[in-house]
């Protein structure tokens, strides 16, 4: 990556210090603003929602479409002085630091890059979630998932829709099994996809050939959300994209990933766009969940939205957004709003180009614990000056969250973080990370090299180019899916998922059945070892 590439944070550890100082003078601005919420300047985006109706009200308003604008709680809260924001100085760094000094007042809780609460986060040591991981390299509270680990090896040999050697064939199996394919390219649902109900299932797309495997529903009546995991638990879903390029019946069902009263689980290396609900989305009683070094771009609006960690939660949950990148999306980049008790966790993400709002933090459910670090904010073509890094929408609150800061960085003119966090930030986070976080700027980089389903199609390579050169923008309609490429299955004469090189390279038998044996007595099964080699060796050969 060539420095003109490298993102463009400010350091600006000096001018903290002047910030917090001039903070300081106007002490109380956080705390004795109106309590409501901030954010939605787009009317577009003013829609009734059915996970936070309150959205609709805007009683702070100061402009003709009622939207509540970050400036207009500055304006109240400072009562002297006019919040202004400079544009970004080419080169590198956020060119607020001369007009803060000059006098401007700003207040507490906005703040340039490096301000975001601690800056040594990210050497902390994390706390892995106890029991085998679900693959090596697994992470976040969902690390621990089964999976189909021990069960039956399935081969996936057709595209269709269902019938023998299908996708949906293996996912409604009982008991544990494992989907290899022997096929690559779009498996469009032509009827209701499928439900992933039954347990202990893992779904491997790095075994696909040739460009992988795309999922994407018919359109119409039928066109529901592709791949959902409801009331189900010990489920690994990696390296499988999903593209929802036709309009269905239903706007609010028609995510790209959703995950319903289900635990133990993880979405890894997987990659959604063109949802008209959230591209990824966690509905009801979920718990020990991770989504990881994926990519949620392009949703299409006027509900473009990224990640709704929790919706309706019954109970305390236990959520990781790890790694992920989210692109062109309006707002809900992510939502965290889970209920007291809950261990909420957004470390080393990448989000670029919100409109209205990036992260938002709600408290509808009594009040989330929360922690972001070491993430990247990023403005875009239709990112603008009210547009919310980090806010804070207390309308409806039933209850204070803890939110603790550390080490985010934030590039462009916008409001880096709502006046109304200052109440609820934390000094230590409410449940200890599950990683050691990676500085913020080696992060970004992390993600451009690591983000989404691999080997990476052109729609994934396009964006994260954009999110390099910092172009691209919100589109208002679906894209097209490109051609994937067949590629030829590797050999498996014995049917237990291995490529029989590999297996003599490692000690198996490719002449019988060894899944689940350990021929080199490493402490990983035969078939979780040659998986997690072909998950890092199309990692390793991306073409960004």
């Amino acid at each position: 990556m060539s420095p003109a590439h490298l993102p463009k944070f400010a350091a600006g550890s000096a001018a903290c210090s002047v910030d917090r100082a001039i903070a300081e003078r106007d002490k109380g601005c956080g705390r004795d603003a109106p309590q409501r919420a901030v954010g939605r300047p787009d009317k577009d985006n003013l829609v009734t929602d059915p996970i936070h109706p309150q959205r609709d009200e805007n009683p702070l308003s100061d402009d003709k479409d009622g939207a509540t604008t970050a400036a207009a709680v500055a304006r109240r809260c400072s009562g002297r002085t006019l919040l202004r924001r400079s544009a970004p100085v080419r080169g590198g760094g956020i060119g607020r630091v001369a007009r803060t000094a000059a006098g401007l007042i700003c207040p507490a809780a906005i703040v340039i890059a490096g301000c975001s609460g601690a800056t040594n986060a990210s050497q902390s040591a994390g706390q892995p979630v106890k029991g085998q991981p679900a693959f090596p390299g697994a992470v976040g509270y969902g690390a621990g998932s089964k999976g189909g680990r021990g069960g039956q090896v399935i081969a996936v040999t057709t595209l269709a829709d269902g019938g023998p050697g299908s996708l949906r064939a293996c996912i409604d199996v009982p008991g544990p099994r494992v989907c290899i394919f022997r096929v690559a390219g779009l498996i469009r649902f032509t009827t209701k996809p499928p439900v992933i109900r039954n347990p202990y299932l893992t779904i491997a797309g790095q075994t696909a050939p040739g460009g992988g495997i795309t999922l994407a529903h018919e359109g119409g009546p039928l066109g529901f959300t592709p791949l959902v995991i409801k009331n189900s638990h010990d489920v690994v879903v990696r390296h499988i994209r999903v593209r929802n390029d036709r309009i269905g019946g239903k706007q609010g069902s028609e995510d790209s990933f959703t995950i319903e009263n289900s635990e133990q689980v993880i979405l890894d290396h997987v990659s959604g766009s063109w949802a008209r609900d959230e591209l990824v989305n966690g509905y009801g009683d979920n718990d020990w969940v991770t989504v990881s070094n994926s990519i949620f771009a392009e949703g299409i609006p006027k509900h473009d939205k990224c990640a709704l960690l929790a919706s309706d939660p019954k109970g305390p949950q236990h959520f990781s957004f790890i790694g992920n990148l989210c692109a062109h999306n309006g707002d809900r980049n992510p939502d965290v709003n889970f209920p007291p008790g809950s261990c909420a966790e957004v470390i080393n993400n990448v989000f670029y180009n919100a409109q209205s709002e990036f992260a938002e933090i709600w408290e509808s459910y009594g009040g989330v614990p929360v922690s972001l670090i070491g993430n990247s904010f990023i403005a875009g073509k239709n990112t603008h000056p009210e547009t919310i890094g980090i806010t804070r929408n207390v309308v409806g609150s039933k209850g204070l969250a803890k939110v603790y800061l550390a080490d985010n960085q934030f590039e462009g003119d916008f409001i880096r973080t709502s006046p109304l966090l200052k109440e609820v930030e934390v000094a230590a986070p409410p449940c200890p990370a599950t990683i050691a976080p990676a500085p913020a700027a080696q992060a970004f980089e992390q993600v451009l090299r690591n983000a989404g389903a691999f080997p990476r199609d052109t729609f994934d390579r396009g964006i994260l180019n954009q999110l390099r050169d910092r172009t691209g923008r919100i589109v208002r309609q679906p894209g097209v899916i490109d051609e994937i490429a067949p590629g030829t299955p590797y050999p498996d004469g014995d049917g237990d998922g291995m490529d029989d090189g590999w297996e003599w390279g490692h000690g198996a038998n490719p002449r019988r059945a060894d899944a689940w044996q350990d021929a080199d007595g490493n402490g990983l099964s035969n078939l979780d070892q040659f998986l997690d080699s072909l998950s890092r060796t199309l990692s390793q050969r991306n073409d960004l």
